[in-house]
């Protein structure tokens, strides 16, 4: 939480500091542009108060005298202005920068507080029930119960691992894909069933179109299902409908996960899909995640040089829908 607060002041800082900045290196260049005119304009009084009445040419060096004080404010304030428009587009440059670092690095920040707390809440409940069962005499529907509550949560942390894994081995391009034909329809079967058995309470409906096959990564595929629907069940109610939908029409195949949650804000439709970003503001957040899901599901919509997008749910919710058109 202080960390938190710290970054923001730390941005709101970099602002202050910047606009001071910037309207002193403006104002700096207004008054070198006013100092330059008017040594200019002294230089041309100098000329003129040596010059003799008397002088037959006197009205032609009068009009050089001008012509040249005009084109000397004029180069002055090419100058001015070439130089000052660089300085504005490097100060944009430089103030975008920090600013994406810092916020960069909030995120990170975020991310790591995230993945401690999603690492120890699966480790402190699965020890406690093993511990549970250790000092206890429980009968068999007791014990049953503890071990699926058990199971769940080492599923959440070996997904939670698995994501940070691939998140690393993809930004650094180490990783091994298994391109080939796979069963899509028997991957979204099989997750969904998984899901069904981990959240007994929970409402799912599915839809698959059987026998569809794509070129892909079954490794991969099942990860951004994984993750899709597991991103349903963060931002919906318990007893709320989540519909997951896999059709094919000609050579474009649709995966649609849909659910009657909270919904995504306009503003956040692309954000949430990057690496670390979670939405609304940390320290009043009450959802789990490490702003890892959606990335992945990203990049691995991109590896399979597919689109992926979230459009509003009628009446509430998102629809997050996963296009892949076979060449």
């Amino acid at each position: 939480m202080i960390n938190i607060f710290k970054n923001i002041n730390k941005l709101q800082l970099v602002r202050v500091v910047y606009w001071l900045f910037l309207t002193y290196m403006v104002a700096a260049f207004i008054w070198w542009y006013v100092a330059l005119i008017n040594q200019n304009e002294q230089i041309a009084k100098v000329q003129y108060g040596v010059m003799q009445t008397s002088d037959p040419n006197l009205a032609q060096k009068v009009h050089a005298i001008e012509d040249f004080q005009l084109r000397k404010n004029k180069q002055y304030l090419g100058e001015g202005v070439t130089i000052l428009f660089l300085f504005l587009c490097g100060a944009i440059y430089v103030y975008r920068s920090l600013i994406k670092q810092i916020r960069y690095t909030n995120q990170q920040q975020n991310f790591m507080m995230a993945v401690t707390h999603e690492l120890k809440t699966p480790i402190a409940i699965t020890q406690l029930n093993v511990e549970t069962l250790l000092k206890r005499n429980l009968d068999p529907e007791q014990q049953k119960k503890l071990l699926e509550v058990s199971l769940v949560e080492t599923q959440r942390l070996d997904n939670l691992c698995n994501n940070i894994l691939l998140a690393s081995q993809l930004d650094m391009g180490a990783y091994q894909a298994n391109t080939q034909e796979v069963d899509f329809s028997y991957i979204v079967e099989q997750t969904v069933q998984v899901f069904k058995n981990r959240f007994q309470e929970r409402n799912f409906k599915s839809l698959v179109q059987a026998g569809i096959l794509i070129k892909g990564e079954s490794v991969l595929l099942q990860l951004l299902i994984n993750n899709l629907i597991d991103n349903a069940i963060k931002y919906s109610p318990n007893m709320e409908l989540i519909e997951i939908e896999l059709s094919q029409l000609n050579d474009t195949t649709k995966l649609l996960i849909k659910d009657n949650g909270v919904g995504v804000h306009i503003n956040d439709k692309e954000k949430i899909f990057e690496k670390f970003y979670r939405a609304g503001a940390e320290h009043t957040r009450s959802t789990k995640g490490t702003g890892l899901g959606l990335y992945l599901c990203k990049r691995i919509a991109i590896f399979h040089t597919a689109k992926i997008m979230v459009t509003p749910n009628s009446p509430k919710g998102s629809i997050f829908t996963f296009i892949f058109r076979s060449s």
